[in-house]
């Protein structure tokens, strides 16, 4: 989704946001992230790299709601504060409505049913009521501090995820490139993070100019490089490197498995990216997918507009992914965690939309996750007097919670302490 897609049906805030958020180039960026954190302490090793997972992050900017992802059917309330925008029960006439997840309460809407079969093989696990503890209804703010792992804090300048790997040793010494972001920009996530770069599109990363060229300033970049001082001298020459790599994988020729069809999205070619990286066995062990465009304050129209497009690239890319990465007898060891940073009121507002609110979902995909159901903690109707700052739904599951689980029991680290300082997380049984 472009820019002016999302200025089109978000807020002035996130306008804003979305055209400075990406201002750093690929060089920049890869500069300032090589560089190590220096006030991280001892870290502890993790075990050795084949009991580790690769993480894939999936960041739904702009605040998703999550009562239209993963539908309360069986809370009348939600009916009353949806007069239309809501998501038909399943046992409404008509085919526009949603399927039952369980026999009682939550449903996928029919742009979700994407994730259905991953659903129905225990390997997705959806998380209600999850998010920022910390109150804020600014998306910059949020995002932010979701991750950076700690909210109000400026002290804290790298990511969560950037952290995780500056504290283990990588999964394969010869890897030029451990991490990468499918985006023009480093995002916070990823800040800190050793041998990373923000690639927009890993299946055509060269050289701008002339083809012609491209070989001998390459090797000029290489030789002219090698004389520079670090941090700048190993970050230039990983993404030389990476565009050495990248352009042996010949990724555009990816033929994924299982039939498996990736939409033809910047989402879906994103994830087709990541999973061709990962089969290739290349040594990558973090990479960040972004889907922007959740900032649905007027027309939200989860049945057949742009939400339900949205939901339908969202849900449609992740099930391709699983089918093609996580289906069947493969040996890929990953966990996918998507995540947005705030929900969307209860009660949808005069322009037949949803406003900033707090609790949201979070999606997490993988062999070892424990999926087939929908999770939560002290859920209460959606009633008034239940909600927090009676509108939003409230949040009782802090993201950590869920991140720092998936953290220690499936990327092997066990220094949660500096992944997410200042916060001792209650795991919520998210892995097997």
């Amino acid at each position: 989704m472009s820019d002016r897609e999302h200025e089109a049906c978000g807020c002035d805030e996130y306008a804003a946001l979305s055209r400075r958020r990406f201002v750093m180039n690929a060089a920049g960026a890869s500069v300032f992230a090589a560089a190590v954190p220096e006030w991280l302490p001892r870290v502890i090793l993790a075990p050795t790299a084949s009991t580790r997972d690769i993480i894939v992050h999936v960041f739904m900017r702009g605040g998703a709601d999550g009562l239209s992802l993963c539908v309360p059917w069986g809370d009348t309330n939600y009916y009353t504060g949806r007069s239309t925008i809501a998501i038909p029960r399943p046992d409404a006439s008509g085919t526009a409505k949603a399927t039952a997840l369980d026999s009682t309460m939550w449903g996928f809407a029919p742009a979700m049913l994407g994730l259905l079969p991953s659903y129905q093989a225990g390997q997705l696990l959806v998380i209600q009521g999850a998010g920022l503890s910390y109150n804020s209804r600014s998306h910059f703010d949020a995002q932010r501090f979701i991750e950076v792992g700690k909210a109000a804090d400026p002290s804290v300048s790298t990511g969560w995820l950037g952290r995780h790997l500056a504290t283990v040793p990588p999964m394969s010494t010869a890897a030029t490139l451990r991490a990468l972001s499918v985006s023009q920009g480093l995002p916070n996530a990823l800040e800190g993070a050793p041998k990373v770069l923000p690639i927009p599109d890993p299946a055509n990363y060269v050289l701008a100019g002339s083809s012609t060229t491209r070989t001998a300033r390459q090797a000029w970049l290489n030789a002219n490089y090698a004389l520079t001082e670090e941090p700048v001298r190993s970050a230039a020459l990983d993404a030389a490197a990476t565009l050495s790599l990248l352009a042996s994988l010949n990724i555009s020729t990816y033929a994924p498995a299982n039939g498996a069809t990736y939409p033809n999205s910047s989402f879906g070619r994103g994830l087709r990216s990541a999973a061709a990286l990962i089969k290739a066995d290349v040594g990558v062990e973090a990479i960040q997918v972004d889907i922007g465009g959740w900032d649905t304050h007027q027309t939200q129209n989860p049945l057949s507009g742009l939400m339900a497009t949205l939901m339908t690239d969202f849900s449609n890319g992740l099930g391709a992914f699983w089918a093609d990465v996580l289906q069947g007898n493969g040996n890929y060891n990953v966990t996918v965690v998507a995540m947005s940073e705030f929900g969307r009121n209860v009660r949808e507002n005069g322009s037949q939309g949803t406003d900033h609110g707090r609790g949201s979902c979070m999606f997490v995909m993988g062999k070892q996750i424990a999926g087939g159901r929908v999770h939560t903690k002290n859920w209460m109707p959606l009633a008034r007097e239940n909600l927090a700052d009676s509108q939003d739904v409230k949040v009782t599951v802090d993201h950590r919670d869920v991140l720092a689980e998936i953290v220690k029991n499936r990327l092997g680290n066990p220094n949660l302490d500096l992944i997410f300082p200042g916060y001792t997380p209650t795991f919520q049984g998210v892995t097997k």
